[in-house]
């Protein structure tokens, strides 16, 4: 796979296709898992570290059918690249700010991916547009099948599968729903939603996962209890949610219409005539403005305007991809200017309202 080919594209998960993707861009399920007989890879040598990259990638190209995944040297790529992966969500970041012998197994759609010797010596995760985690379930469990005829796993009958993190320890499972809550940011109600999901249990992370920001006002709904239940309970309890949430923020989008939606059309107005026409704009800036139109297409108070092309914005104006795109190393101000110009040209044509 050459990242090259990637940089004017967005993987199917962005293209807002998916169930109930006026307000879920993505359900992300993940298994970690580590090989039998090894030590977790904080406690291995360089030595060891690259046979298990080498074990786990010749089974994985060795699978008798699957989604054509194709393998990148996270080792030898460059910081670049690598930020670049992290911003299309098929590495982590630490995966990416790792050490030694690690890569990654990626699909054409990039829907798969699968981390070598990230925190642990196996990521899988499947990614799907919208609402849609029994789709993405019965996906990566069948390949977790598949690959586990070949692989012995670490394994405790007591504990279940044995992770390097005590967190995952059981199923190795984490389910997550992204989720776009500009209504419950704008009415000050999404602590409220914070609050609740700390009560069952569940966590509430930014864009990139733990320790990342909420920006754009995306939110990451997922599970953090692994022992002890099963995939399926796991999966229900994360379901269980999702659906209020989904209903308060609709909620919440229609009381802000009712009450003012002159004000509330003016702002999207303007967060796309500062996004049209800016001569230099901060990631952070855009994120907020792009949080802005996305609601806006909801609600219709902008037409000619596609939902897939807002969610591919959000990917593209980040800095990886516009340097990627640019072919050259930026420093933040020279990106502020770059990001202007390419969103200008991304929104040459005003949408009807």
């Amino acid at each position: 796979m050459d990242l090259d080919d990637l940089k004017g594209t967005s993987g199917e998960w962005l293209r807002g296709t998916g169930p109930e993707s006026d307000i879920v861009i993505s359900s992300r399920i993940r298994l970690a898992r580590n090989v039998a007989d090894f030590p977790f890879p904080t406690r291995t040598e360089e030595a060891t570290q690259r046979e298990i990259e080498h074990l786990l990638k010749d089974h994985i190209e060795r699978l008798d059918s699957g989604p054509g995944l194709s393998y990148i040297n996270i080792e030898d790529a460059s910081p670049l690249d690598r930020t670049f992966l992290v911003e299309r969500q098929l590495v982590s970041r630490e995966h990416s700010e790792g050490t030694g012998a690690r890569g990654a197994c990626i699909s054409p759609k990039e829907t798969v991916s699968l981390m070598i010797n990230e925190e642990d010596h196996l990521r899988m995760q499947v990614l799907r547009s919208g609402y849609a985690l029994d789709h993405a379930w019965s996906e990566l469990n069948e390949l977790d099948d598949r690959l586990e005829e070949r692989v012995s796993f670490a394994f405790s009958d007591e504990f279940g599968y044995l992770t390097a993190c005590p967190t995952n320890v059981g199923t190795g499972m984490r389910v997550s729903v992204m989720l776009h809550l500009p209504a419950l940011v704008l009415t000050k109600e999404i602590q409220k939603v914070f609050q609740a999901m700390h009560k069952m249990n569940l966590a509430v992370r930014g864009l990139y996962g733990e320790g990342s920001q909420a920006l754009g006002d995306f939110y990451q709904i997922s599970n953090q209890v692994t022992l002890g239940r099963s995939e399926e309970q796991i999966i229900q309890n994360v379901k269980r949610v999702i659906p209020d949430i989904l209903a308060y923020e609709r909620r919440a989008r229609i009381a802000l219409v009712n009450a003012d939606r002159q004000r509330l059309h003016d702002q999207v107005a303007r967060a796309y005539g500062v996004l049209s026409s800016a001569r230099q704009i901060s990631s952070e800036e855009t994120m907020e403005k792009l949080s802005s139109l996305r609601m806006g297409i909801t609600l219709g108070l902008l037409d000619n305007l596609e939902m897939s092309t807002v969610n591919e914005l959000f990917m593209h104006i980040q800095p990886a991809h516009l340097q990627k795109n640019r072919g050259e190393l930026l420093e933040s101000s020279e990106r502020n200017v770059v990001r202007a110009a390419y969103l200008r040209s991304r929104l040459a044509d005003p949408p009807q309202n």
